[in-house]
């Protein structure tokens, strides 16, 4: 049968495209591998020579899947499922590269496409290491092109194609028609939650920073292979700066989108995602630090052995995790089941990796050198070292209550949560938090092999001062509140604020005090700096984050909503209901809903909320500002809610949309206008009051309308008195303009009533329509928090990213210019992104 109006040739070479990558990586693989167990040097280089062919055409063919791809989804070709689900007309042209990474096979592809430039890079900067190097990437290269193969091997289909059709994938009756196109009107489209800029930011860098923990983890293996087993740390340390730049921002990019696009309120939830993605991060930054322990004293070798293979190794369990559908309902981020041929190749990439990574470091444990002199404890090593298994511990515990689904799933147990899954994770994260703090206030002052004591006293004894006094001056003029978890958790709260304060005082001051001002070799102390000053963001915005909503007794008892991250019912307290146009109190705000528009993705409404604070006394306005938070009224009458934010260099104020009447928008109203005939003073009643009319203003020049005096406009002035002992104010209008007379009516939304200025009677009296409407009155329930210094947080990243790549460029050995170059370029893109929204 012969279908009108596919496009199947875009399909065809993008499959072709995908054939060719994978073919390709297999036979570089083969190429790296025979290379790097190949001693004739004549031989070896042959075969470098054909895997890098074979590498480069992957590089080329896998860019040929993305564009061809990109060519489906940007001209809505529904033909092919993935345009389908993932695009839509009503899309912005801006988010189509957010619908390609929305879906698995997208986000394999990104992955991939990251895999390829580092390779490319590797070819031509890893010299002698890069055959055992290389045949890594590709073997990683060839389980991810496997994942979107789509082909049949004996019934059963390897990887899921982004270029399958969508009458193949779905069934019902029109993909039977040799015109079903005609019916497919428009595709899903991108879920509304990813329609934020920071999904067309984020996933990118996120799987750089995926892709880049393989470079550390491919030198390991490298070591061991060719028995150079400490000569690897040096080419891959400056990766693992890198890495833990890309990964860490990546991570913390995916927190900016949560605080703007999710109602949980915060930036980390404790998501079992967000966690499988911190795991790798803290423990690569835990492998970093004991890499700089064997540079400088030959040290800690195994344990760096160790952390770069489990890095790479938590990557792809995060995969696994995300992506198998085995975590269920316990993430929003995760992808649904992904069938059981998808999970089995999963589960093989990651034990392939796991397996063979732990198996080559166990059978050659004994002959990685190791110091056989046990570390002095006033050394710079011993505290180092320290740091880095207890970041390594704390790993170990989050990705531990992470797995829960996993052990309930083999082993059938039913380990239900935490009934407070927050403070399950954060009563023992802060005592990491605690100690990593310390560490980084005093372990640089250290030397390295052992420090006369009375030094380090003499050096740290200002900076301890500076961040006691700092500490104080915080408990006495801005208190902790955070009071939920008891008087213990108030004071571990303080102890981590002081160590966070001290770990920045203290970095600070090692720059001038003992580096004596010295940039090029401070990237250290500006990551730790940076790191405290994310740190103290993070405790200050969270424990003393307020609502500023509370109803009280004013509040119209509605349905409680679920918080997405915690499953917790929503306070409804907590939350503030506001009558169009009608003035309520909001902490020190008077808050008003003034109107709501339609957005441009169907059952979109944004919500204009109008903030004044005004002086207690003279009752001027101080502060004038307006919100616009977003529903998404879905097609099953649930609700998904985007928040809107105020920033402030102090403070964020953060609102969203907890309830809304959607009944309303399909209703038919079917009330009609009542004419009243009235002179000035007359009154006229309605069902919830009267009102009564003051007079008519010729040509009216006020908030509300601008006429000149040679205009021909009459403004009604109405005051409308409630049953509920309420005053309002009305002012219908009559006027005439180029196309003739016109009538503009006034609404009292607090009264469901509308007022048309209907026309002057022979006698002079005033025509008055009154329509008292019979729908639901318009409301929205708005729930509101104050963050503050919420900008420490973000600060501290570019901070800390900054002196991560100050750190790699000096371990990379590049030139000054070149230095100072990267970190203008990326401390400028850093800077930009997180500034975008603000």
């Amino acid at each position: 049968m012969h279908f009108e109006g596919e496009h199947l040739l875009p399909g065809q070479i993008g499959h072709f495209f995908v054939l060719l990558a994978f073919v390709a990586s297999i036979l570089s693989t083969i190429g790296y591998f025979t290379a790097s167990r190949t001693a004739d040097t004549l031989l070896k280089a042959s075969w470098i020579r054909f895997a890098r062919i074979s590498f480069r055409t992957q590089v080329f063919a896998v860019m040929g899947v993305f564009i061809t791809i990109f060519y489906i989804c940007s001209h809505h070709y529904f033909e092919y499922m993935y345009a389908y689900k993932h695009a839509s007309l009503e899309l912005e042209p801006k988010y189509l590269l957010a619908c390609i990474w929305e879906g698995q096979e997208g986000s394999f592809l990104l992955w991939t496409i990251w895999h390829s430039v580092l390779g490319m890079i590797l070819i031509r900067k890893s010299k002698d290491w890069e055959a055992p190097v290389m045949s890594v990437v590709s073997l990683a290269q060839f389980f991810l092109l496997m994942m979107i193969l789509g082909i049949y091997f004996f019934g059963e289909r390897i990887g899921s194609s982004p270029f399958t059709l969508t009458r193949n994938e779905i069934e019902g009756p029109i993909f039977s028609m040799p015109n079903y196109l005609t019916f497919i009107k428009d595709g899903i489209g991108l879920n509304v939650l990813l329609r934020n800029y920071w999904m067309v930011i984020h996933p990118p860098i996120l799987f750089l920073g995926f892709a880049s923990t393989i470079i550390p983890f491919s030198y390991a293996y490298a070591g061991i292979q060719t028995k150079r087993f400490g000569e690897w740390i040096q080419p891959a340390l400056p990766w693992a700066l890198i890495s833990a730049c890309v990964l860490g921002t990546g991570i913390m990019m995916g927190g900016k989108w949560a605080y703007e696009s999710l109602t949980f309120g915060g930036y980390w939830g404790w998501d079992p995602v967000e966690n499988a993605s911190l795991v790798p991060w803290l423990i690569l930054v835990a492998g970093m630090h004991t890499m700089v322990i064997y540079k400088a004293t030959g040290n800690s070798l195994r344990a760096s052995y160790l952390f770069a293979f489990l890095t790479f190794i938590f990557i792809l369990y995060s995969t696994f995790l995300t992506r198998t559908g085995i975590l269920g309902d316990t993430s929003v981020h995760a992808f649904t089941e992904a069938g059981n041929a998808m999970n089995i190749m999963i589960l093989s990439f990651v034990g392939v990796f796991t397996l063979s990574a732990l198996t080559l470091f166990l059978v050659h444990l004994k002959r990685i050198p190791t110091e056989l002199k046990e570390e002095r404890m006033d050394s710079r090593e011993f505290w180092m070292f320290i740091g880095s298994v207890v970041i390594f511990l704390g790993a170990m515990f989050i990705i531990a209550k992470t797995s829960v689904p996993v052990y309930n799933k083999i082993f059938g147990t039913k380990i239900a949560p935490a009934e407070d899954v927050e403070f399950s994770y954060n009563k023992l994260i802060i005592l990491v938090a605690i100690i990593i703090g310390l560490l980084s206030a005093v372990t640089q002052y250290f030397k390295y092999k052992g420090s006369p004591g009375t030094s380090i006293l003499k050096k740290i004894a200002l900076p301890t001062l500076i961040a006691a006094l700092i500490t104080a001056l915080l408990v006495i003029f801005y208190p902790i509140t955070y009071y939920r978890q008891g008087a213990g958790f108030l004071g571990a709260i303080y102890v981590a604020l002081f160590a966070a304060i001290y770990a920045l005082v203290s970095n600070a001051a090692y720059i001038f005090i003992v580096l004596h001002g010295k940039m090029k070799s401070a990237g250290a102390s500006v990551a730790h700096a940076g790191f405290a000053l994310l740190l103290v963001g993070i405790l200050l915005s969270s424990a003393n984050k307020k609502v500023i909503s509370n109803s009280g007794a004013n509040g119209i008892n509605l349905p409680a909503s679920k918080d997405p991250m915690t499953k917790k019912q929503d306070d409804p307290t907590e939350n503030l209901t506001l009558v169009r146009q009608v003035p309520a109190s909001m902490g020190p705000y008077e808050v008003t809903y003034l109107r709501d528009s339609a957005g441009k993705e169907k059952g979109r409404k944004f919500y204009q909320v109008q903030f004044e604070r005004k002086d207690p006394v003279t009752k001027n306005t101080l502060e004038h500002f307006n919100l616009w938070p977003d529903v998404y009224l879905m097609k099953d009458n649930n609700m998904s809610s985007n928040p809107d934010t105020k920033n402030y260099l102090n403070r964020d104020i953060f609102t969203y949309i907890s309830y809304v009447v959607s009944d309303a928008y399909n209703s038919t109203d079917t009330s009609r206008f009542i004419v009243h005939e009235m002179a000035t003073g007359d009154t006229a009643y309605y069902n919830n009051g009267y009102l009564v009319l003051n007079g008519v203003v010729k040509n009216p020049s006020n908030e509300k309308y601008h006429f000149k005096p040679t205009d021909a406009a009459l403004m009604a002035d109405i005051t409308l008195f409630g049953k509920d002992s309420m005053h309002y104010r009305a002012s219908p209008l009559l006027m005439v303009d180029s196309i003739g007379l016109n009538m503009v009516d006034d609404t009292v939304y607090a009264q469901n009533l509308y007022i048309k200025f209907a026309g002057v009677t022979d006698n002079r009296r005033i025509k008055l329509g009154i329509r008292q409407s019979d729908q639901i009155i318009d409301f929205i329930t708005l729930k509101a928090y104050i963050f503050p210094y919420i900008n420490l947080v973000w600060l501290g990243l570019v901070i800390m990213a900054i002196g991560l790549i100050m750190s790699a460029a000096r371990r990379a050995k590049l030139s000054s210019f070149y230095t100072r170059a990267v970190l203008v370029l990326a401390g400028a893109a850093i800077f930009y992104m997180f500034l975008l929204a603000n």
